[in-house]
C-alpha cells in the first residue's frame, strides 16, 4: 500500500500551498524570540539591570500567552484560522514598528510595552498555526509535520540573535535607533506576510476520519478536556519546556562570558546563532525524520533525559565540557514543543483541537518567570541558575514515559 504524502488532502488533493504559507510564520515569529536573548543581555548594560531584572524582557513577552491564548481561542473558533493569522501579523507588525518611539525615550519600560503588544500577536499566530498544521494532512504524520514546521522556527531563533547581535551590539556608540533596527526589518516583512494572507484563501479543514475514528473523537469530544490525563500532563510539560528553554537562551550569552572572560558579547551572540541555534534547527530537522521510525512519545524521553544530563554537566561548571553540554542542550530539546504540543492535542476530540491549542500555548507563560528566576539564583554565578531547566526536563521526561 502506497504511503500517503504529509499533506495529502482528503479525496486526493494537496495540503502544499497552506502548508508553505503556515511555515512562514514558524519563520517570522522565531526570529522574534531569537531577538529577545540579544535584549536580556543588552538592558543589563544599557539600563543597568541585573540578571533578575533584565529577566522582564522575557517576562513581558511570554506572559502575555497566559493573557491571550484563550482570547485567541476564542476569536478563531468563530471567525477562523486565516483571520486569526492576520490579526496576530497585524499586532506583530505594531510592536515591531513600536520600538521606533521607544528608541527615543531612552527607559526600558516602552521597549517592554512594545515586546507584550508582539507577544500578544505572536500567541495569536502560535494558537493558530500549531493546531492548524497537525490537520493538513493524515492525523498519524501530525508530529511529523509539525516538526518539519518548527524546523523553520529553528532557522528564525538562527537568525534572530545573528541579525540583533550584529545591529545592535554592532552598532557605533550614540546610534539611538540601534534596538529598533532588527525591529523595522522584521515589522517590513511582516506586513508584506499579512497581505499575502489577506489575498490568499486558506481551507478550514478537519482530519479525514473514518467511522471509528469519528466515535472515537465523538467520544472524546463529550469529555472535558481538564478530565483528559495526558492533556492536562501535556500543558504543564509545554510550561516547563519554556521555562527550560527560555532561562537557556536567555542567559547563554552570560555563561558563555562568565566561563571564558575572552568571549565578547558580540562573539557569545554568533556563538548562540552558528553553535545552539543551529543545533536547534539540526536537531528539529532530523526529530522529525526520526519519528519515521521512532514514536515521538520515546523520542521525547530520550532526549528529556538527555537534556537534563547536559544540565548536570552546565550546573557543574567543568570548563569546556560543560560549554559543549550546553550547546549540545539545543539540539535535544529541539524538538521538545512541537512533540509536546502534538501528543497533547492526541485524544481530545476533533471539536476541542482549538480550546486545547489554547490551553497548550497558555503554558508558553513557563518563559516567563524562569529568566527571573534563574537570574536571581544565579546572581552572583550564572551556572547554579540552571538548576531551574534541570527540573524542568526532568518533568518533561515524566510527561513523555506517562505518554500512550
Amino acid at each position: 500500500m502506497r504511503k500517503r504524502s504529509l499533506v495529502a488532502a482528503p479525496g486526493g488533493g494537496s495540503y502544499l500551498l497552506p502548508f508553505v504559507l503556515i511555515t512562514s510564520l514558524f519563520l517570522l515569529w522565531g526570529f522574534a524570540h531569537g531577538l529577545l536573548d540579544v535584549l536580556n543581555k543588552h538592558f543589563q548594560g544599557v539600563f543597568t539591570m541585573s540578571k533578575a531584572e533584565s529577566g522582564l524582557v522575557q517576562f513581558s513577552t511570554y506572559i502575555a500567552y497566559f493573557l491571550m491564548a484563550l482570547p485567541a481561542g476564542a476569536f478563531m473558533r468563530r471567525y477562523g484560522y486565516r483571520r486569526g493569522i492576520i490579526l496576530g501579523l497585524s499586532l506583530f507588525a505594531a510592536g515591531a514598528f513600536g520600538f521606533i518611539p521607544a528608541a527615543f525615550l531612552h527607559a526600558s519600560t516602552p521597549f517592554l510595552i512594545a515586546l507584550f503588544v508582539i507577544a500578544c500577536g505572536l500567541c495569536i499566530l502560535e494558537t493558530a498555526a500549531n493546531p492548524y498544521v497537525t490537520v493538513l494532512g493524515p492525523s498519524e504524520g501530525a508530529a511529523q509535520r509539525l516538526n518539519l514546521s518548527q524546523s523553520f522556527n529553528g532557522l528564525g531563533w538562527i537568525l534572530g540573535p545573528f541579525v540583533g547581535g550584529l545591529l545592535i551590539f554592532g552598532a557605533p556608540e550614540g546610534d539611538a535607533l540601534a534596538l529598533a533596527k532588527p525591529y523595522i526589518l522584521v515589522g517590513s516583512v511582516v506586513l508584506v506576510v499579512a497581505l499575502l494572507f489577506f489575498f490568499t484563501r486558506l481551507p478550514e479543514v478537519k482530519r479525514e476520519e473514518s467511522e471509528e475514528a469519528t466515535a472515537i473523537a465523538t467520544s472524546a469530544d463529550s469529555l472535558p478536556l481538564l478530565r483528559q490525563g495526558q492533556f492536562v500532563r501535556s500543558v504543564m510539560a509545554q510550561f516547563c519546556y519554556c521555562a527550560a528553554q527560555t532561562g537557556i537562551f536567555s542567559f547563554f550569552i552570560n555563561y558563555v562570558t562568565e566561563a571564558d572572560a575572552s568571549i565578547s558579547n558580540l562573539q557569545a551572540s554568533r556563538i548562540l546563532a552558528f553553535g545552539g541555534m543551529a543545533l536547534f534547527m539540526i536537531g528539529r530537522l532530523t526529530g522529525s525524520a526520526a519519528m519515521r521510525w521512532l514514536a515521538p512519545r520515546r523520542l521525547l524521553a530520550m532526549y528529556a533525559l538527555l537534556s537534563a544530563l547536559c544540565m548536570g554537566l552546565v550546573i557543574t561548571s567543568w570548563g569546556t565540557l560543560s560549554l559543549y553540554a550546553l550547546y549540545l542542550s539545543f539540539f535535544f530539546m529541539s524538538i521538545m514543543f512541537p512533540t509536546i504540543f502534538a501528543l497533547g492535542l492526541e485524544g481530545v476530540g476533533v471539536n476541542q483541537t482549538k480550546k486545547a491549542s489554547s490551553f497548550i500555548v497558555m503554558g508558553v507563560a513557563g518563559g516567563a518567570f524562569s529568566p527571573m528566576l534563574m537570574g536571581y539564583i544565579g546572581e552572583t554565578t550564572m551556572a547554579v541558575g540552571f538548576v531551574v531547566p534541570l527540573c524542568a526536563f526532568l518533568y518533561i521526561l515524566y510527561f513523555a514515559l506517562r505518554c500512550k
